[in-house]
């Protein structure tokens, strides 16, 4: 579709990106479309990982980062997020037990 296909300011924050990433020891694990099999999800998805959180964040606030960032926030609808690696011995089961727990003493 044309309206998918990146401008040249996109094309370029798409070829300019992956150094930024480097020293900071980011890598993507996957990108493209989505099969959406439930909901409405209508974009593409980026996953990226990063040894630490605190890689990643001093990656997104890097100055080389930032000054091509606005190649991708004034030329893509785009949300991103940083999520940090679950604990060790993580369950969903646990979860909804922790969860569980804090309903009961709020």
């Amino acid at each position: 579709m044309p309206g998918d296909v990146p401008n040249d300011q996109g094309l370029t924050y798409l070829e300019s990106v992956e150094a930024t990433v480097a020293p900071f020891g980011g890598k993507w694990l996957a990108q493209g479309p989505a099969t959406v099999v439930e909901g409405t999800w209508s974009g593409a998805v980026v996953l990226m990982e990063f040894p630490s959180r605190e890689a990643a964040d001093t990656w997104y606030n890097s100055p080389e980062y930032q000054a091509i960032l606005p190649l991708r926030t004034k030329n893509s609808i785009s949300d991103l997020i940083l999520i940090d690696q679950l604990p060790e011995g993580f369950t969903v089961k646990g979860f909804a037990q922790d969860v569980r727990r804090a309903i009961a003493g709020a």
